[in-house]
C-alpha cells in the first residue's frame, strides 16, 4: 500500500511509541506487523524519514547492538516526539473523518 505524503512520520512515531529503542529494520518490521502486512515501507523512504524526525528532535538515536548483536543505530521517541505524535494523531483523525464524509461513510 502506498503511503500518503506526511503519514510516514505519524507511522514511525507510533511504531516507536511502544517499541522502546528500535533500529531501522525493526521499525519496518513493526509497521508491517501492526498493519498485518498491508504497509511496507521501503528503506529509501524510511531512513530519510528517520533522519528528518531526528533533526526535528522528535526521535533520538544512539549506536548500539541489534537483537542479532550487529552494530546498529537505535531510535527512540523523545518527549517532544510524544507530544508531536499526539498532535499527528489528532490531525489524522480529522483528515480521515473528512475523507469518510466525502465518501459518504459518515
Amino acid at each position: 500500500m502506498e503511503l500518503l505524503q506526511g503519514t510516514l512520520d505519524l507511522l514511525v512515531l507510533h511504531a516507536l511509541r511502544d517499541g522502546g529503542e528500535l533500529h531501522g529494520y525493526a521499525v519496518q518490521r513493526r509497521l508491517e506487523e501492526l498493519s498485518r502486512g498491508r504497509i511496507r515501507v521501503e528503506e529509501g523512504s524510511l531512513y530519510p524519514a528517520l533522519y528528518r524526525l531526528e533533526h526535528r528532535a522528535w526521535i533520538g538515536s544512539r549506536w548500539g547492538r541489534s537483537e542479532n548483536n550487529r552494530k546498529a543505530r537505535l531510535y527512540k521517541l523523545t518527549a517532544v516526539g510524544k507530544r508531536q505524535l499526539a498532535a499527528e494523531e489528532r490531525a489524522w483523525s480529522e483528515f480521515s473523518g473528512a475523507v469518510d464524509e466525502v465518501l459518504g461513510r459518515k
